[in-house]
């Protein structure tokens, strides 16, 4: 592929020219929102012809073949460059600025411009689709409407004055990431679903260069599985090859947007070693068998995946250990790039927005998923970025870093890199990006994952820093003495039968048993009950010669006899049963007395040894817990929190500085009254 050195003057003063194209646009009614629907596929046209031209000229130039003298073996050699073919292009010397030449002949000469193209291109812009096929650009769908609308020839020639043929393949990809950028800012409605900025772009490229473990004359295969227009995938592998010495950079990627997969696999066509593939990574995935020695990514955030949940729980890869909540799939993402990376030399970088690190209890998907990949000791590092770092939102993103390869000293550690501090405001605006990191700041960040100790911006733990147990218990509550009714009535634990003879039952308010009472008895035994001391009616048996009731100020069984003496059980409580006895025809009730218990979870900090992890959970609870318990189950989770990690303390102004304070704010205001005349 050709890289030809014509310069005119700097490729980006056609951002303007190609956003102007959209005036026509607005002046024929198309909301905004739609600007990427009509401008994506005509500047792939003007993209690509700008390409074709560059590589004929490349071919003239280095293998000395002149089209005008021998056609056929020119189109031969353009053949075989493989990256895609255009008759009316290559073989005709045409181009979009003479079929707009002449109005008569636009109609024909745009529908033979568009027939040139070979039919991989055709699939890709969407040019003689079936109704079937993909849309992908969907050329033809828009040169349908802006005909309906009588602006096609205004359009095309708008666009066809936009000469890209003297610049190279790196100013092109340049001056389309700028405008995939745009289209990103009006379009998209996910953090970075389509773009990622420069500076970001930046960062992981240098994280790579100084993690990836390949020698600079072998391969790097580098991965993004949600390449969108693939800015993040060939920016990153650019700046391997230029910045950082990589000779030979592959690239492959994967999105299931039909117009940013077209945009990606177009630019892919003028790129030695790069493969991108269509489809839903998740469960359409491209690469399966392959290993990779970088993955990059940006996936959206906060999409839902219940629309093909049957088809990620049914894969057979075996990428998939757990299952994130259906709200939000970026944790498959993480799971899928860390299944594809090589176990000896690769590095993952992914852009996540918080939830991803503490989302989600202990035994939930999101934190299973955070407990597997730290058991297998590949999170290397996390970064926390500035706010205000991308296009459509201003949440605080963080980079995962992953490495199947740890040096020995890093085996079972984990950085923590602070970096929402290092960025400087942007001279401008762009959409919400209004901060942007310098070449210092990410330095500073590179250096700190390659020194790998504490400083000024990071630190470094044991993985199991991040582990907790949330530890069941069943708690028993016990009256002011300290006493259960279990320990009271002697029978640990198992229900006590009351073997009184019951004739009411009282609770919530009502009479519940038996329920033919009449309102006026209920009363004159309501009455009773108060005669007789008992002051909480929450759940009250009257028996022959005694009365059970719950006294709730001192947490306790009672037995009450219509003397009004009382006998406290402990704390507990009446569980009464109302049967119906079919033959009878009648109803009996029989009751028991408890114990009061209910559950409860316990945060405890965890220890990789079991015994010690035993040992800590019952100092836990001889320390903090002062009812009878029981363990349950115990879940061990994984959360991170940057907050709780880098927490600064706010300081406050001493008492005395603030009463000085307060004194000359009343002496202002009393001088002002004063000059008011009140």
């Amino acid at each position: 592929m050709s890289e030809n050195n014509i310069y005119h003057r700097d490729i980006m003063h056609y951002e303007s020219e190609i956003w102007s194209c959209a005036d026509l646009l607005i002046a024929s009614g198309i909301k905004q929102s739609k600007f990427p629907d009509y401008m994506m596929p005509f500047f792939a046209l003007v993209m690509l012809e700008g390409r074709m031209r560059n590589e004929m000229r490349d071919i003239t130039e280095s293998e000395g073949i002149d089209p005008k003298e021998d056609i056929d073996t020119f189109v031969e050699a353009f053949h075989d460059r493989d990256c895609g073919y255009n008759d009316y292009i290559v073989r005709q010397g045409k181009t979009l600025s003479n079929i707009c030449d002449n109005d008569k002949t636009f109609e024909q000469d745009f529908a033979d411009y568009l027939a040139g193209f070979d039919a991989q291109l055709k699939e890709l812009l969407g040019i003689e689709r079936g109704n079937a096929d993909s849309k992908y650009l969907n050329l033809d769908g828009m040169i349908a409407e802006l005909r309906k609308k009588g602006i096609l020839m205004q359009y095309i020639t708008k666009w066809a004055q936009i000469d890209l043929s003297p610049y190279n393949n790196s100013e092109i990809t340049t001056l389309e990431e700028h405008i995939k950028r745009k289209w990103a800012d009006i379009s998209a409605e996910t953090a970075g679903e389509q773009y990622t900025p420069e500076d970001i772009i930046s960062l992981i490229a240098e994280i790579v260069a100084a993690k990836v473990d390949v020698a600079k004359n072998d391969f790097v295969h580098l991965y993004d599985p949600t390449c969108g227009g693939a800015n993040l995938l060939f920016g990153v592998a650019d700046r391997l090859k230029l910045d950082s010495g990589y000779q030979y950079v592959a690239t492959y990627g994967q999105d299931f947007n039909d117009a940013l997969y077209a945009l990606a696999k177009i630019e892919s066509l003028f790129r030695e070693n790069s493969e991108i593939r269509y489809g839903n990574t998740l469960t359409q995935g491209q690469f399966r068998d392959k290993e990779f020695d970088v993955v990059v990514a940006n996936p959206p955030y906060g999409i839902p995946w219940k629309g093909y949940e049957k088809e990620v729980r049914d894969d057979q890869t075996d990428q998939f250990k757990f299952y994130p909540s259906v709200s939000d799939g970026q944790l498959l993402f993480l799971q899928h790039n860390a299944h594809h990376l090589h176990k000896d030399s690769g590095i993952v970088v992914e852009v996540n927005n918080g939830s991803s690190l503490f989302s989600g209890d202990a035994g939930s998907g999101e934190s299973n998923i955070r407990k597997y990949l730290f058991d297998q000791d590949w999170v290397e590092a996390i970064v926390q970025m500035p706010s205000d770092e991308f296009f459509n939102t201003g949440i605080v993103t963080y980079l995962w870093i992953l490495n199947k390869n740890k040096s020995a000293e890093r085996k079972d550690k984990v950085i923590l890199i602070n970096a929402s501090d290092l960025w400087q405001p942007l001279k401008k605006n762009k959409g919400s990006k209004r901060k942007e990191m310098n070449e210092t700041h990410r330095a500073a960040i590179v250096r700190a994952l390659a020194e790998f100790k504490d400083c000024d911006i990071a630190k470094v733990y044991d993985k199991w820093h991040f582990y907790f147990n949330k530890q069941q218990i069943e708690l028993t509550e016990i009256d002011a003495q300290g006493r259960s009714a279990s320990e009271t009535l002697g029978y640990y634990g198992e229900p006590v039968k009351i073997k009184d003879e019951i004739t009411y039952l009282y609770g919530n308010s009502d009479w519940r048993w038996p329920k033919d009472i009449e309102s006026g008895e209920g009363e004159r035994k309501l009455i009773l009950l108060e005669s007789y001391g008992v002051t909480d009616t929450f759940c009250v048996l009257m028996c022959k010669d005694c009365i059970y009731w719950i006294d709730r100020a001192k947490k306790s069984v009672v037995k009450s006899n219509y003397k009004g003496n009382h006998e406290y059980f402990g704390a507990g409580k009446i569980v009464a049963n109302i049967s119906f006895n079919k033959k009878r025809m009648t109803d009996t009730i029989s009751a028991k007395i408890c114990n009061d218990t209910y559950k409860d979870t316990e945060i405890i900090l965890y220890n990789p040894d079991p015994e010690q992890n035993g040992a800590a959970i019952l100092a836990f609870m001889q320390r903090y817990i002062t009812k009878p318990y029981q363990l349950l189950e115990n879940t061990v989770g994984v959360e991170v929190n940057f907050n709780k990690e880098f927490y600064v303390p706010e300081t406050v102004e001493p008492v005395e500085t603030i009463l000085t304070e307060i004194v000359e704010i009343d002496r202002e205001l009393a001088n002002l009254q004063n000059d008011l005349g009140l």
